[in-house]
Formats: structure tokens, sequence, C-alpha cells
């Protein structure tokens, strides 16, 4: 198993985990704000560097 898919399968698990535990809507923001913050982090170069790169990914 690659390094990427085993990540993959520990975030499903943890989401799975944390739809138990919590309401959906709670779980909905964890899965959501996660990955905004840490957008939100970077600084400007980093955001232009991380959208040049997705979209050369887009067009293989």
């Amino acid at each position: 198993m690659s390094k990427n898919a085993k990540i993959a399968a520990g975030g499903v698990a943890a989401g799975l985990v944390l739809f138990v535990w919590l309401p959906w809507w709670a779980v909905l923001l964890i899965i959501l704000g996660v990955p905004a913050a840490a957008y939100l982090t970077l600084d400007p170069a980093q955001r232009r560097r991380l959208r040049r790169v997705s979209r050369k990914e887009l067009g293989r």
C-alpha cells in the first residue's frame, strides 16, 4: 500500500469514528474546516505554487 493510500485510509477511519461520536454537522465542519485552515496558513507564494501544481496535474 502506498503512503498516500495509507493516509487516505486513516482519514476515512477517523471520519467514521468522528461520525459515530459527533453530530453530522460537527463532522462536516471538521472535514471542511481543517483543509481550509491549512490553506489559509500558507503565505501567498505557497498558495500560488499550490494552485499552479494542482492545475498542471488536472491537465494531464
